[in-house]
């Protein structure tokens, strides 16, 4: 059945629609794994990361709760804690970083969402059975101890989004 997520807004028992049938559970009989279970962090490029991580705290209160280098990526992350999920900053720290590329291209900007999973093989095995194009055939370790993988654009309604088991 693929990936599903909860509309926490709509309530089986007060639908409408008479041609709607049978209310469902939304979760049904799905493996947990395939369930997203939150939104893990919105990731947005920055030129400077220590600008935009002042700019974040002067401008929405916000301060960082981790931060490290991606050796393997060139770049720089911070994430700042914004109701349960994060905002992830990320900034190049080598001309050869594909987000140098992303900032020479387009500026700074939004560049994935990422999704959290409970079982993130499971998932990229329901992404696969439904045809979804991924950039990563099987999970990449990603920051913070995190087992990640994404999702092609061309999956995923236009949007670069990233699964994140933690």
């Amino acid at each position: 059945m693929g990936i599903q997520a909860r509309n926490p807004n709509e309530d089986a028992e007060e639908r409408e629609d008479d041609d709607a049938g049978e209310p469902i559970d939304p979760l049904g009989d799905l493996d947990d794994g395939v369930v997203l279970r939150t939104i893990d962090h919105v990731a947005i490029v920055v030129e400077d990361l220590d600008d935009a991580i002042a700019d974040h705290r002067d401008l929405f209160g916000v301060l960082v709760d981790h931060r490290e280098e991606l050796h393997d990526e060139g770049a720089e992350v911070a994430f700042l804690e914004v109701g349960g999920s994060s905002i992830a900053l990320i900034a190049p720290v080598t001309d050869d970083s594909e987000y140098r590329e992303f900032l020479d291209e387009g500026g700074p900007g939004l560049h994935h969402i990422a999704y959290r999973v409970a079982d993130l093989d499971a998932a990229l095995d329901a992404l696969r059975e439904a045809g979804r194009e991924l950039i990563d055939e099987s999970s990449v370790p990603g920051p913070r101890g995190a087992r990640t993988a994404y999702v092609h654009p061309d999956g995923a309604f236009g949007v670069l989004v990233q699964l994140v088991e933690r």
